[in-house]
């Protein structure tokens, strides 16, 4: 069950809540998005301190991406599919495919670098491994 924190951050910003079923359409239907994995925030209460920071991301971007969370009864399901290991995960998203993912609390500016790269690197492929690769461009090739 989502903290009322976490409750509170879904119904000020109406982000939408989704799981299994909806993630896929919504996904594709947006630019850029960011998935939100809280798994328990009681287990996991940094969960907590990322619902703060989220919504402040979201505005430091100019609203370039939309933020969702992840119901919690998909929550495990939906890991094995962007294979992260630590609770909480932001998951970077364009237009459904990977750009990558922040665990757990990070200083601000860490925050600032890692979706600076996100935003301008291309998709990632997710191995099962847990080790996201590059895709290899064939411009210029001969």
């Amino acid at each position: 069950m989502p903290s009322p924190l976490i409750e509170a951050m879904i119904e000020q910003y109406n982000y939408p809540v989704l799981n299994e079923d909806t993630i896929d359409e919504y996904i594709q239907s947006q630019e850029e998005c960011v998935l939100f994995f809280t798994e328990n925030p009681t287990r996991f209460p940094e969960s907590d301190d990322v619902a703060m920071i989220l919504p402040e991301l979201v505005v430091e971007y100019g609203n370039r991406f939309t933020a969702a969370v992840i119901s919690q009864d998909s929550q495990r399901k939906l890991q094995a599919r962007y294979d992260f290991k630590e609770w909480p995960t932001l998951v970077f998203l364009r237009k459904g495919e990977y750009l990558g993912a922040i665990s757990r609390v990070q200083d601000w500016n860490e925050y600032i670098q890692q979706i600076n790269d996100f935003l301008t690197a291309g998709p990632k492929k997710v191995l099962g491994i847990g080790v996201p690769i590059e895709t290899a461009s064939t411009t210029g090739c001969g």
